[in-house]
């Protein structure tokens, strides 16, 4: 079970990175992305960021995008995060969304 701080910490990095990359991260018109959960290491020095993309014919796209703008998104991440040490982003496509499809399409199949 997670402690109290890392779970603290997994709410202000959600909340830091939506609004940075709102802010900074330019897509093409009409794709967005969700972050759908954050996942610290206990030690505080790695963060993973899992996100969903829609229309999810993009994803390569945002993917491609994510890998090249991380640093630009860590930089500003770590100019508003006060605690050492600074965790090292990286990001992972959600796939739970995906996952549930196929079980309800399996389910429906079976009824």
């Amino acid at each position: 079970m997670s402690s109290m701080r890392i779970i603290k910490v997994n709410e202000l990095i959600r909340k830091l990175l939506g609004e940075i990359m709102e802010r900074e991260l330019s897509l093409k018109t009409g794709v967005f992305i969700t972050i759908a959960k954050i996942d610290t290491s206990r030690d505080l020095r790695y963060t993973r960021m899992f996100i969903s993309v829609f229309p999810e014919e993009e994803t390569h796209y945002v993917t491609e995008t994510l890998k090249k703008e991380i640093p630009k998104i860590q930089k500003h991440l770590y100019s508003k995060l006060h605690m050492k040490p600074l965790p090292k982003l990286s990001f992972e496509i959600d796939k739970t969304a995906q996952e549930a499809d196929k079980v309800e399409k399996l389910l429906k199949e079976i009824f």
